[in-house]
């Protein structure tokens, strides 16, 4: 049985057997190692990062008594949810994340990273529930995930919309135009307006 340890695009757990192909926390833990239910909270701190699977050979007890091991079909996926990349095992992917994301919002400094997660806090969520922003299809990155009007999850790509699923893209549609709702915060948007590229799922390779 598998664990609620895989994250949607709008940042919710749920139990699904298919293989991320990333991995992240949220700054700690907080699901119950005893049960290993669904958790009442969905974060610990504001430290929500995105991981490679495998680094220096670490092994890991998922959901025991350290932090809350999370798993996401791809980067596309981890950033909407308001992941970012890990400094420590993705450090070259941060600090482009970073460096595009001060070119994309005009910054004159350089923030830190403890900075970088406080703004994705204020733009991920509202309270417990999803923060999700309207804005205009047209002017959207590659990469930016929106909500369908059939309330499905599609990243966008090109002049395509690809339909999301736990192990990967499986439809392209019309990219839309006008108004949507974006579950990707702004600050991420920025990023990857202005070069950051992320880690897409291979199913996408069929598609577009």
């Amino acid at each position: 049985m598998p664990l609620p340890n895989r994250i949607r695009p709008d940042g919710t757990l749920f139990a699904d057997p298919a293989r991320g192909t990333l991995f992240g926390n949220r700054g700690g833990r907080f699901h119950d190692p005893a049960t290993r239910a669904l958790p009442r909270r969905l974060y610990a701190t504001q430290q929500w990062i995105c991981c490679v699977l495998s680094f220096k050979g670490r092994q890991r007890d998922v959901w025991g008594r350290y932090y809350t091991e999370l798993f996401f079909c791809d980067e596309v996926t981890a950033l909407a949810a308001g992941h970012r990349p890990c400094m420590e095992c993705r450090r070259g992917d941060a600090l482009a994340y970073r460096a595009a994301l001060v070119a994309g919002l005009g910054l004159g400094r350089v923030p830190s990273f403890p900075e970088i997660d406080e703004r994705l806090d204020g733009e991920r969520r509202r309270g417990r529930e999803k923060r999700l922003h309207r804005l205009d299809a047209t002017g959207l990155p590659d990469g930016a995930m929106i909500i369908g009007d059939d309330t499905t999850f599609l990243a966008l790509r090109g002049d395509a919309a690809l339909l999301w699923s736990p192990a990967g893209y499986v439809a392209r549609r019309s990219r839309p135009t006008g108004p949507v709702p974006v579950c990707t915060p702004p600050a991420s948007l920025a990023a990857l307006a202005h070069g950051f590229q992320p880690r897409w799922h291979a199913s996408v390779t069929a598609l577009v």
